[in-house]
């Protein structure tokens, strides 16, 4: 039997691997492999993470099973808006700051972070650009950070997270910025409460126990 050869989406999605359950990198044997990567369709490949829509979910090969490190993030209401100042956390294996990898033993940093609001966030984009008249921050976005707390290279993708009625939430997911940790440059992230409605349809109900 002649094997069939592999879409371009599924060779895309073969070279992702998911690790749950550690606190450092590269600790897990045996990743899951992911079987599908699910894109927003409007998500603008020539535009990157700057034309909004910066976001995607992930079919895994096989359920991760909860245990007491492994728990999903709740979804936040879609009509939840963070207000400006609240603190949040992101986290990652990304880097420490500019240009500098996370060293061995590569355990996950978080990093608590201040909510900017889009039109301060916006004001602060059009400040430092070169006289362009182009909306930077658009309102699938979120900004939040501070001089020296901040995602950085190779986070994208990572949740921000808010307290929020006794339970974390994911508000964001780490999208761009103009390098990272940088006065009145705020990090930009997707803002899930645009696309939780999306995300309930492709993903289906959480079981309860």
């Amino acid at each position: 039997e002649v094997p069939v050869p592999l879409s371009r989406e599924e060779l895309e999605a073969c070279a992702f691997r998911v690790q749950v359950g550690q606190l450092r990198l590269y600790e897990d044997d045996q990743p899951t492999k992911v079987v599908e990567i699910v894109r927003h369709p409007r998500y603008n490949k020539s535009l990157c993470a700057r034309g909004g829509a910066d976001i995607a979910l992930l079919k895994l090969e096989a359920p991760v099973p909860l245990s007491e490190l492994v728990h999903p993030v709740s979804l936040p209401p879609a009509s939840l808006d963070v207000p400006s100042g609240k603190t949040c956390w992101v986290t990652g294996w990304g880097d420490i700051t500019h240009n500098q990898p996370l060293p061995p033993p590569y355990h996950l940093q978080e990093v608590d972070v201040p909510i900017v609001g889009n039109s301060e966030c916006e004001e602060q984009y059009q400040n430092q650009s070169s006289g362009s008249d182009d909306r930077v921050i658009q309102d699938d976005m979120l900004c939040a950070g501070s001089e020296g707390r901040d995602s950085c290279q190779r986070d994208s993708g990572g949740p921000l997270v808010c307290r929020w009625n006794c339970t974390w939430v994911q508000v964001g997911v780490v999208s761009w910025g103009k390098s990272c940790g940088l006065r009145d440059y705020p990090g930009v992230y997707a803002r899930v409460t645009s696309y939780v409605s999306w995300i309930r349809q492709c993903v289906p109900p959480f079981p309860r126990p």
